[in-house]
């Protein structure tokens, strides 16, 4: 199994239609085109659908290494707001790993490249081994 194959099977995150675009040791992108389904009463995307999109792209990366790694914190901050028809970005960058904790960096983008949302998670690395490498 390669990493988008298991990574396909986040439910959730597939329901949510966030697609994964890349994943790399450390580093991990994923997309979603705003629709109707992902709006709050106000009319705007729904914050935990801005924040599904990070936390995918920051299980990639953080999961990249082939060891199950779970969030232990995570603080998203939102800067703007976004609408149907806008796609979102997400990228997760790794800024520390040790054996059993790591923490990464997101940054949520539209597609002019303004920042909508950022969120930084501090992870807990399992000892299990997940079912693919890179």
């Amino acid at each position: 199994m390669d990493a988008n194959e298991f990574f396909k099977e986040d439910y959730f995150a597939a329901k949510a239609g966030i697609t994964l675009l890349e994943i790399k040791p450390g580093y991990g992108k994923t997309m979603m085109i705003i629709t109707e389904q992902h709006l709050n009463a106000g009319n705007t995307t729904q914050g935990g659908a801005i924040f599904t999109l990070a936390d995918l792209a920051l299980a990639a990366a953080a999961n990249s290494h082939g060891t199950l790694t779970l969030s232990l914190t995570s603080t998203i901050n939102f800067f703007r707001t976004s609408a149907p028809g806008d796609t979102l970005y997400a990228e997760a960058t790794e800024r520390f790993l040790h054996k059993r904790t790591a923490h990464y960096h997101v940054d949520i983008t539209n597609q002019k490249g303004e920042l909508i949302a950022d969120l930084e998670a501090t992870m807990y690395r399992k000892e299990t081994e997940l079912p693919f490498n890179l």
